[in-house]
């Protein structure tokens, strides 16, 4: 049997964390190293070498990384990574910037080792089930791609907005869903918690398959919100990724025999199925894929380059909330 992988950890607020919770029971991966700017190595346990930068991580000698320190520390971290031919994925966003993301997605291409984003999502079985659906052609043709992200506000996010901490989710979502980018956006944002960044958004924009987009996105609601709504020719499917379920409401194959109802209603309501889904925990899928990738297994990754293409739209709905104009992404 092959040795483990060495992993190490850089950044231990809430989700490096948990990072460290899964690596630690990740089969085939040993973590090994710790890294945190403010010394909040939080009571380590076992034989871990501890220290507070990238460069100590380096020390111990690495085969991958996580990287989940905030947003502007983002790219010396991965760069250095690079350097040193650590793979590694990197917490969303993937940087503070496309400059950035651009730079940092270079690097890994120039030193052969795998980068990644950690776009969660994507491992939500909700989400992943849906995009399986949808590629299949499931809902046909798709018409519209509608998402509500409402959440309480979190105490451990200080260097970025809403865009950048929540929106982004949902932006790297649809893009994966759709297999395709965005064309125009329209957003408006609000500040309402007294701080620098943006509390609320609202944004609506078309896809280059045009597929209308509707995102609604909140820290500030009291109740926790997490809904990912596709319409297509065949129906609605709405994946709760809070709940994790996956519901499908299909359209009525059954003729209306009163005209006049059928006139005014056009689609009309099928049978509604709410689908089975294997419960699994999307961060240790997501390990599990980055493992299986460096290891040539054929993991499932989210590559820099979607990383940057989500980054790309994020600051065109900063851009566009800021001029109160519609804005054309990647023109």
């Amino acid at each position: 049997m092959s040795a483990p992988l060495r992993a190490g950890v850089i950044g231990l607020g809430a989700m490096g964390r948990h990072h460290v919770r899964v690596l630690r029971d990740l089969e085939g991966v040993q973590l090994v190293a710790l890294a945190d700017e403010l010394g909040d190595l939080y009571r380590v346990a076992g034989p871990l070498s501890v220290g507070r930068y990238v460069e100590d991580l380096i020390a111990v000698g690495i085969d991958l990384a996580v990287v989940a320190v905030p947003t502007a520390l983002h790219e010396e971290t991965a760069l250095a990574l690079a350097d040193a031919g650590v793979h590694t994925l990197i917490e969303k966003p993937v940087a503070s910037s496309t400059a950035a993301a651009e730079r940092v997605a270079a690097a890994f291409s120039r030193a052969g080792v795998i980068g990644c984003v950690g776009h969660i999502e994507r491992y939500n079985p909700a989400i992943s089930e849906l995009r399986r659906r949808v590629t299949a052609g499931a809902l046909g043709s798709i018409f519209q791609v509608s998402t509500s992200r409402l959440s309480t506000f979190p105490e451990r996010i200080a260097d970025v907005g809403v865009v950048m901490d929540l929106a982004t989710h949902d932006i790297n979502t649809t893009q994966w869903l759709t297999e395709t980018d965005y064309r125009s956006i329209a957003a408006q944002t609000a500040h309402r918690a007294g701080r620098d960044h943006e509390d609320l958004l609202s944004l609506t924009g078309i896809m280059r398959g045009d597929v209308l987009v509707n995102h609604l996105v909140s820290r500030l609601s009291p109740v926790k919100v997490r809904l990912t709504t596709v319409t297509g020719e065949r129906g609605t499917m709405v994946a709760d990724t809070a709940r994790v379920t996956l519901t499908f409401w299909e359209n009525s194959s059954a003729p209306a025999e009163w005209e006049s109802f059928q006139q005014f209603y056009g689609v009309t309501e099928g049978d509604m199925t709410r689908f089975a889904l294997r419960i699994v925990e999307p961060l240790k899928t997501e390990l599990e894929a980055f493992r299986d990738a460096i290891l040539g297994r054929g993991g499932e990754t989210v590559p820099l380059t979607d990383g940057l293409d989500t980054l790309k739209v994020a600051e065109a709905a900063l851009a566009s909330a800021a001029s109160g104009e519609t804005v054309r992404v990647n023109d």
